[in-house]
């Protein structure tokens, strides 16, 4: 049980960040000038690059395990955070926010499967429970996080400080998580 627990806490500065990314990107964006269609097609492409990349990640996980991919995750994560506080056009954000789709395909693909590696016989449900939990306790603070950051500071600074959180989960990662 203790692995399930080192896992969660170790997403949390994620699940915070991503609640707090998602209640404000479309605001941003519409701040930047860039129409509610072009908009909707950054989403899009996110989702299209993460439906690509599912498969991928899910086989390179089975051949060089969990863990390493959920670094990869946290450290792209953050690299994206950044990149949006410095983006200022459709143009450029539009691929970043692909890459921001791949990782959260591997993040999504991985993770479970992570838990399911960790998990013994009769406990799957649980660990699964655990983490689901972790997801909606980050978007739960995260989007009232977000809304105070951007008043209090801005679009810019709220990608920031989301891209230096993530980069303690990273360490949490590095630290607490073991993969067998």
């Amino acid at each position: 049980m203790k692995r399930i627990y080192s896992l969660c806490i170790s997403l949390m500065p994620l699940m915070i960040c991503s609640g707090m990314v998602y209640s404000i990107f479309s605001l941003y964006l519409f701040d930047l000038g860039i129409s509610r269609t072009r908009i909707g097609l950054i989403y899009t492409a996110g989702s299209l690059s993460g439906s690509v990349c599912s498969p991928l990640f899910g086989r390179i996980s089975d051949r060089v395990g969990r863990k390493p991919i959920i670094i990869l995750s946290f450290a792209i994560f953050s690299l994206v955070f950044f990149l949006y506080a410095i983006s200022r056009s459709f143009l450029g954000i539009l691929p970043i926010q692909m890459l921001e789709g791949a990782m959260w395909a591997a993040f999504s693909v991985v993770t479970p499967a992570f838990i399911a590696d960790i998990a013994r016989d009769g406990e799957r449900g649980a660990y699964l429970g655990l983490y689901n939990q972790v997801w909606y306790i980050g978007w739960a603070i995260g989007p009232l996080f977000g809304g105070f950051l951007t008043d209090a500071f801005g679009f810019q600074s709220s990608f920031i400080i989301c891209s230096l959180s993530l980069l303690l989960g990273l360490g949490l990662v590095l630290r607490l998580v073991r993969e067998d």
